[in-house]
């Protein structure tokens, strides 16, 4: 997993975030008001739960290939 792959798929990273966290990104200033660490804290969050980006990037081993 790399951070390139995570920010090639932003839009599920932005509905994950919404879904699990209950985080809107489009709120004006979220994201200035928080630290590198405390967005990275959250993604990674996403990547250990059942979420749209989880699922993409460490499919089942029983799931098919795209």
């Amino acid at each position: 997993m790399t951070w390139a792959r995570i920010l090639d798929e932003w839009p599920l990273v932005e509905a994950d975030l919404h879904e699990t966290y209950g985080l809107d990104l489009s709120t004006p200033g979220l994201l200035q008001t928080r630290s590198w660490r405390w967005l990275r804290v959250r993604v990674l969050g996403l990547l250990s739960t059942e979420t749209r980006l989880a699922r993409l990037l460490n499919p089942s081993p029983d799931s098919p290939s795209p």
